[in-house]
């Protein structure tokens, strides 16, 4: 099954159905890595390579018509200055932590509003490091938080399930008030089961395991270690950088790999740091059996180490937790 739809997208004449330019570009291409076929069949539950190919084929003319290559760090700016949604540390599976905290909204709901979720969102995923597929959302309702609109949180949820499945790792809500629960039960409806199941609501990160104290804020609730003190002067301009970098290493990595669509993430990400210091040497992984559909969201290994973070100030440092041995590309979170 897996082998099909490797072979659909990398035919001589393929060409994406239905859109004015059939053509690939590179950053199409580079998206439609080896791993990312596998986390849709995961999510298509193996059912046939045909059904995969249409969902794949979906996103695709989803992230042209969404201009998610297109969206720069000029434009969602304005939706950063208040901190209201923030990039910091790793989790113990080593998932980058991308903080969502709605007391700090600055703006009105609008098109660049969600685009600024995904935007982060993808730069989260750069991020993370080899072996690593999904990040870990962390919502705070505390200080009289604003409710984004049923509309916009149906919207955020089918964009999340639909374009950007086995990506989210947990999701991790603290302080939720009776508005807010209510808020939830609302929209519980339009939640996949599989995402719901990953929501946990008033953690305990630290006491759960979810997190090392070092690795977490300090205020309010969550009980790391970490005095975050907002400074987007700071933060912003290391953040953007940073992610940059990497990404730019990514590509060209990727370039030097053939620049072909099914190349393994972990090939272009195998030069990403890790605990060990940047010198230590990165086993690679064990063969994957792409055909294997017993992959499941329960039960999956741990993954392997993210790469560079942010500190409080916005300098990089790369501080994820201590790595162990990764799992083969393509494992489930």
């Amino acid at each position: 099954m897996h082998k099909k739809v490797l072979e659909h997208f990398t035919s001589e004449t393929y060409k994406l159905p239905g859109a004015e330019k059939g053509e690939l570009v590179d950053e199409e291409k580079f998206w439609l890595s080896n791993d990312c076929m596998l986390r849709y069949l995961r999510a298509t539950k193996w059912h046939s390579a045909k059904t995969a190919i249409e969902r794949l084929e979906g996103t695709l003319k989803w992230r042209r018509e969404f201009g998610i290559y297109e969206i720069s760090a000029e434009h969602v700016e304005p939706e950063a200055v208040t901190g209201k949604e923030v990039v910091f540390g790793y989790d113990t599976h080593r998932r980058p932590a991308l903080y969502m905290i709605p007391s700090r909204q600055n703006t009105e709901e609008s098109p660049r509003q969600i685009q600024f979720v995904f935007w982060l969102l993808e730069r989260a995923l750069d991020l993370a490091g080899p072996g690593v597929e999904s990040i870990v959302l962390m919502i705070n309702f505390a200080d009289k938080a604003k409710n984004p609109s049923l509309g916009t949180a149906k919207q955020v949820l089918n964009i999340l399930q639909t374009h950007y499945p086995e990506r989210l790792g947990a999701a991790l809500i603290l302080n939720v008030p009776f508005l807010i629960n209510a808020f939830f039960k609302l929209i519980s409806p339009f939640i996949d089961p599989i995402t719901r199941n990953k929501m946990k609501f008033n953690p305990k990160p630290v006491e759960d395991g979810l997190f090392t104290a070092d690795a977490l804020f300090k205020d309010s609730g969550w009980s790391g270690a970490r005095n975050f003190v907002w400074d987007h002067d700071q933060y912003w301009v290391h953040f953007v950088q940073m992610c940059a970098e990497i990404r730019a290493e990514h590509l060209a990595r990727w370039r030097k790999l053939g620049a072909r669509v099914g190349c393994h993430e972990w090939d272009y990400k195998f030069g990403a740091p890790d605990a060990s210091g940047p010198d230590a040497p990165v086993e690679a992984p064990a063969p994957a059996n792409p055909e294997e559909p017993e992959l499941t969201e329960a039960g999956a290994p741990a993954e392997s180490p993210a790469t560079n973070g942010a500190t409080a100030n916005g300098n990089a440092s790369a501080t994820p937790p201590e790595a162990e041995d990764a799992p083969a590309p393509g494992t489930a979170v």
